[in-house]
């Protein structure tokens, strides 16, 4: 590893360390603080914001923008092009934050359409041999296990946590705070705040323990409480789940159980089949 100050778009120089075996090209722009391992590659259209840290034979290519203070472990593959039949050569785009964690042989790819963005927002763990399909946006501070499959177009919203060994099938929605089983078949939506496993999955209740660590149980019971009433409702009482949203929305709710019903409305409004029933739901 050594220190490298010949390449025009260094932010500094000094502080940036590039091992002699790595190919980055000179019009990548590398702003102060970053290491680059062995054997990595970077392309001309690649951003790598402050303190990140790439390790040995990586590569990263296309029009990729990649925040601060982030880790990306040996053999990751980001930016490539996307698996899609429909892709045609568009410039399309991977946007990265800050503070991810990338672990090895992962692969994030760009977009389909002209313009459109595969996005990955701050604080994000990415484990072993994860596969990120175009046109994805994961939120913040997600956890995806070893070896999870996103096909095209999910949306993973902020502090979701995904077991290991699955597929999530294309346009699947997941929640804030919801929690996936390892080896589920994920092909439905799934509410924030609930636990889904099994193959074909199903719900299996609230996630109690993101919950709990989320703090939302003690620090707000109240509102705890009616996400619980509202959840028993929609899932367990003889309502259909359209006329129980009905019955939540007759009275003002807490943010909680807004955001679960504002969920469910979404997920019925774009797919007749709606989210993921409830394990054992007549």
């Amino acid at each position: 590893m050594s220190e490298v100050t010949d390449l025009p778009n260094l932010k500094s120089g000094k502080t940036i360390q590039i091992h002699q075996f790595a190919d980055v090209s000179p019009l990548a722009e590398i702003e102060e603080g970053v290491v680059i391992g062995s054997g990595t590659f970077i392309g001309p259209n690649v951003h790598i914001g402050a303190h990140t840290s790439i390790g040995s034979n990586v590569v990263i290519e296309g029009k990729v923008d990649i925040g601060s203070g982030n880790k990306i472990f040996p053999g990751a593959c980001i930016g490539l092009e996307p698996q899609d039949l429909k892709y045609k050569g568009a410039e399309t785009q991977v946007l990265i934050g800050n503070r991810n964690t990338i672990r090895e042989y992962v692969t994030i790819n760009r977009a389909t359409y002209e313009g459109e963005k595969t996005i990955i927002g701050d604080d994000n763990l990415l484990m072993a041999y994860c596969h990120l399909g175009h046109n994805c946006e994961l939120k913040n501070g997600v956890v995806m296990s070893n070896s999870v499959q996103v096909a095209g177009h999910v949306i993973v919203e902020d502090r979701a946590v995904i077991g290991g060994c699955l597929g999530i099938h294309q346009f699947v929605h997941i929640g804030y705070l919801a929690m996936v089983g390892g080896m589920t078949r994920v092909d439905r939506d799934i509410p924030p705040f609930c636990l889904a496993e099994g193959h074909p999955g199903r719900l299996r209740g609230l996630n109690r323990v993101g919950i709990r660590r989320s703090g939302l149980d003690a620090d707000n019971p109240e509102e705890f409480r009616e996400l619980q009433e509202i959840w028993n409702l929609l899932f367990k009482s003889d309502c259909v789940i359209s006329k129980g949203l009905l019955l939540a929305r007759s009275k003002k709710l807490m943010s909680s159980a807004d955001k679960l019903c504002s969920f469910l409305e979404a997920s019925i409004q774009k797919n007749r089949r709606g989210p993921m029933p409830l394990f054992n739901n007549k």
